[in-house]
């Protein structure tokens, strides 16, 4: 099992990583198990409850509805009311037993339930896994923009089991890859090759690849929230491609595309910006666009996309400062920096170069 330790001082906490590893009650230890209550999902709960009932004591679970169109209030008022009704106290701990959606609504309940309460995510899809479920940024969705009500909220803990991996979908496990894929661009170009070299063995799922994939990607994301941990800098780094995926999630309506899926779109569209800036070369661009399509993860915007709808909605994203949209743009694969200073002509064709 490997450990990977988020350092924020005296919220610092582990991310276990390995196979089989659920069952491990010692994982559990910062719990109080008689106030736990584990968040889930019906598909979740039928494949992989019994993995991780025998390591918590209480059975107590809130069903919620699967799906990025469920990530709302509704929800979030459902977990309040199991939780009010039940008598659950400051010193409660709600497990997040599930894909990102599970993980940014329990998180977000935890947040604010008596003004905060501890959690533990447990992931179950890749994307969860790498990216959502460290770090702690929770929240839902609002009909105007993704994510645009949530709150910083650190876990006590992250749980991850690869061996979950298994029941994933291929489009959902290629969605995850996305975000894998997104450490390379702007932080590891070493990282990068190795995922293009070994993409057979990945897709296999096999299990030595898997651990590394998620091993990497967690011990790049818990050093750049160690170093700002509420995005006021480097950790908008993290956002690489995020500004366009969002508004494409928002304007197909959520769930038409997943998540991982719009911002793999994004990173080519924020290469095309780098491309006119003269910070990417085109063959690097090929390199990420050739990686993404073997994932099947799209390089094109949505047919009959109205571009100019779409940058309208980007207007709309948390990462729009003193009126300037904030971009993430790569100097090639490896780095990337955060500018305000990319016109809306720039980023127009980019789009446009990238419409079917």
């Amino acid at each position: 099992m490997k450990k990977i330790i988020v350092n924020l001082n005296k919220r610092s906490y582990p991310i276990f990583i390995g196979k089989n590893i659920l069952s491990d009650k010692s994982l559990f230890n910062k719990v109080n198990k008689k106030n736990l209550v584990l968040i889930t999902n019906k598909k979740i709960e039928k494949l992989h409850i019994s993995k991780i009932k025998n390591a918590l004591i209480k059975k107590n679970k809130i069903i919620i509805s699967d799906g990025e169109k469920y990530k709302n209030q509704d929800s979030i008022t459902k977990i309040y009311n199991y939780l009010l009704k039940n008598k659950y106290s400051r010193d409660s701990c709600i497990v997040a037993f599930g894909g990102g959606v599970i993980g940014d609504m329990a998180g977000f309940a935890a947040a604010t339930y008596q003004r905060g309460i501890n959690f533990i995510q447990v992931p179950t899809t890749l994307l969860s896994m790498v990216d959502s479920s460290v770090g702690g940024k929770t929240g839902i969705n609002h009909p105007l923009g993704k994510n645009m009500i949530g709150s910083f909220h650190q876990p006590i803990a992250v749980i991850v089991d690869t061996e979950i991996l298994k029941t994933l979908s291929k489009r959902q496990f290629n969605a995850g890859m996305s975000e894998v894929i997104k450490y390379g661009i702007i932080k590891d170009k070493n990282f990068f090759n190795w995922i293009a070299k070994n993409t057979d063995k990945i897709k296999a799922q096999d299990s030595d690849s898997i651990i590394k994939i998620v091993k990497r990607s967690c011990e790049i994301k818990a050093e750049i929230v160690a170093l700002d941990e509420k995005e006021k800098n480097i950790r908008a780094l993290l956002n690489l491609g995020h500004t366009f995926g969002h508004a494409i999630e928002n304007y197909l309506g959520y769930g038409k595309w997943l998540h991982g899926e719009a911002v793999a779109c994004g990173f080519l569209i924020a290469c095309s910006v780098a491309i006119q800036k003269n910070t990417m070369d085109v063959s690097e661009y090929n390199k990420i666009k050739s990686l993404l399509k073997a994932f099947s993860l799209p390089t094109k915007l949505p047919k009959n996309i109205n571009i100019e709808r779409l940058f309208e909605i980007m207007s709309l994203d948390k990462k729009v400062k003193n009126n300037k949209m904030v971009y993430v743009i790569p100097n090639n694969i490896g780095k990337a920096y955060i500018t305000n200073k990319i016109s809306k002509n720039i980023v127009i064709k980019a789009l446009k170069d990238h419409a079917k």
